[in-house]
């Protein structure tokens, strides 16, 4: 019996040891979206965009408002990565944006933003129009 302990013991150290405990299922896809903003105090801005996840593509809209400084319009190429995804639905949810920036004529954005299930994306891109922006909102993600 104590040798049957010890086994058992010796099983469960090597298992944690060498990473055999129970595998991680967050997955991480290719995200493209492309986001129009504008506004005069109260920015408002939708788009569409696609995830890339295990060979499939998902399309989904995206909406958002911001409140704050934005003045003028912009659209945004964003290309980047969905992290911690459970499956295509977890990317559904609102993600909280803040901060300052601005564009004119063309310049380079960047983003990470995270949803209640824990999902972030990672995203940046070129930026087309005139905006000057010290606004807090957010953004909401659906699944076609």
């Amino acid at each position: 019996m104590k040798t049957l302990a010890v086994g058992v013991a010796l099983v469960a150290s090597i298992a944690a040891l060498t990473g055999l405990s129970t595998p991680s299922r967050a997955e991480t896809g290719e995200v493209a979206v492309v986001f129009t903003k504008g506004g005069f105090i109260v920015g408002v801005g939708g788009g569409e965009g696609v995830l890339l996840l295990r060979g499939k593509k998902y399309p989904f809209t995206v909406s958002g408002m911001s409140v704050g400084l934005t003045v003028g319009a912009s659209t945004t190429k964003f290309v980047g990565r969905a992290l911690n995804l459970k499956g295509p639905a977890s990317i559904e949810g609102s993600y909280a944006v803040g901060g300052a920036g601005g564009a004119v004529a063309a310049g380079a954005g960047a983003v990470q933003l995270q949803n209640a299930n824990g999902v972030i994306l990672q995203l940046s891109g070129p930026r087309v129009g005139a905006e000057v922006s010290a606004a807090v909102g957010g953004v909401t993600i659906r699944l076609k």
